[in-house]
C-alpha cells in the first residue's frame, strides 16, 4: 500500500512532455536550418565531433532527473505492514438527498452543496467512528460502505450529484431501509443515521422504514435544508442557468422545505431534527448527540508504518543532473564504435 504526501506537486509532471516536445521542435528546426545552410554531409564534415546521439541522451537524462525531483517533492510513502487496531466509536451512515429539488438555490450555493458542506464539517469533528454514505432520490443507492477512511469518504461525498439516480422524487423510506441494512448484522456497535433532505417525500412505506431502523437499534437525526418560502429548480448548462423546471401546466416549479416528515422520522427513532441553515448550530447539535451515544470498542485493519521514499527520488535526480553536467555533446570513442544513427561513413 502507498500514499502520496504532497499530491499537488504531481501537476508539475505535465512539464516533462512539454519539454520533450520543445526539444523535438528545436531538433527539427536545427535540421531545417542546416539544410538551408548547405549540404548535410558537408555540415557533418565541418563539425566531425558533433554527436546527435549525445544531445538526445543529455535531454533524456535531464528529463529523468526533473521527473525524479518532482516525485521527491510528492514524497510517496509505502505502508510496510497491516495491523489490527482497537478503536472506540459508533457507526454513522449519512443518507444524502440527490433529487433534482436539491438543486434549488434558496440556500447558498445550493441545497446539495450546502448538504456536502454540512456532512464534510460533521466528518471533521468525528473521532474514531466508522462512516458510510447512501444517496437517494426516487430510490436509494449505496455510495460508500462502512469505513474509517475519512479522506475517501470526503472524495466520494464531493462527487455526488443529482444525476446519480435516474429515478426522481424523494423516497425517504428507501433511504432509511438501505441505511439500516448498511450496518453489520449482529454488530453491537451503536448506530446513527444522519439523513439530510429538503423533506419533500413520495414514500409509500414510511412507517415500515422507521420500524426497519428500530430493528437494528439505529437512531436517526434528520437535517432539513432549504427554506419554507422555497425556490425554483434551475436547469443549467456549463454552469449557466438556461431555464427553470416547469410542471405540466408550464408553471415554474417552486420546491419548499417540508420539515414535517423529517421531524416525524427523528421523533420516531428517538433521534431528532434540526434545520440546516446555520452550520455552527448543526455541528453543535450533532456533537451533543454523539456525546450522548455510548461508544463501543471495535477492531479495524489498517496499513501502518508508512515510510517516506522521497530520498530515493532525490538521490536519483542528483545522479541524473550530475551525469548531465559531465556528459558532453561531442563524440567519444565508445559512441563511434557503436555507430548509432549510422554516423560512420561506409
Amino acid at each position: 500500500m502507498y500514499e502520496l504526501d504532497e499530491k499537488i506537486y504531481m501537476y508539475f509532471l505535465g512539464i516533462i512532455p512539454l519539454l520533450a516536445l520543445l526539444f523535438l521542435f528545436n531538433f527539427y528546426w536545427k535540421r531545417k536550418k542546416q539544410r538551408e545552410f548547405g549540404d548535410l554531409e558537408l555540415v557533418k564534415k565541418l563539425s566531425p565531433e558533433k554527436s546527435r546521439f549525445k544531445s538526445t541522451l543529455k535531454m533524456i537524462v535531464l528529463l529523468l532527473g526533473l521527473a525524479s525531483l518532482i516525485m521527491g517533492l510528492v514524497n510517496p510513502k509505502i505502508g510496510t505492514k497491516l495491523e489490527t487496531v482497537k478503536r472506540e466509536g459508533i457507526d454513522v451512515v449519512f443518507a444524502i438527498d440527490v433529487s433534482k429539488s436539491m438543486l434549488a438555490e434558496d440556500v447558498a450555493p445550493s441545497r446539495l452543496e450546502k448538504t456536502k458542506q454540512l456532512v464534510s464539517q460533521i466528518i471533521n469533528q468525528l473521532g474514531s467512528d466508522r462512516i458510510g454514505i447512501v444517496a437517494y432520490a426516487g430510490s436509494a443507492f449505496p455510495v460508500l460502505p462502512i469505513t474509517t477512511d475519512y479522506g475517501v469518504a470526503k472524495m466520494y461525498l464531493q462527487s455526488m450529484n443529482t444525476d446519480m439516480l435516474s429515478s426522481q422524487g424523494t423516497s425517504l423510506d428507501e433511504a432509511i431501509k438501505l441505511s439500516a441494512n448498511y450496518f453489520d448484522k449482529g454488530n453491537t456497535t451503536n448506530k446513527l443515521i444522519i439523513l439530510i433532505s429538503d423533506g419533500e417525500d413520495h414514500s409509500e412505506d414510511f412507517e415500515g422504514a422507521i420500524e426497519e431502523a428500530k430493528k437494528v437499534k439505529a437512531k436517526i437525526i434528520t437535517i432539513g435544508v432549504g427554506t419554507e418560502k422555497g425556490g425554483p429548480i434551475p436547469l443549467k448548462r456549463n454552469g449557466v442557468i438556461e431555464n427553470f423546471k416547469r410542471d405540466q401546466n408550464d408553471e415554474v416549479v417552486i420546491t419548499k422545505l417540508n420539515p414535517v416528515a423529517l421531524k416525524q422520522i427523528g421523533k420516531g427513532t428517538k433521534g431528532g431534527y434540526i434545520y440546516g441553515g446555520n452550520t455552527k448550530e448543526v455541528l453543535e447539535y450533532i456533537k451533543n448527540a454523539l456525546d450522548n451515544i455510548e461508544k463501543t470498542e471495535f477492531e479495524t485493519t489498517q496499513v501502518a508504518d508508512y515510510q517516506s521514499q522521497f530520498q530515493w527520488f532525490l538521490g536519483f535526480a542528483f545522479l541524473m543532473f550530475l551525469i548531465d553536467i559531465f556528459l558532453l555533446e561531442r563524440k567519444t570513442s565508445w559512441i563511434n564504435q557503436l555507430n548509432l544513427f549510422n554516423e560512420k561513413e561506409s
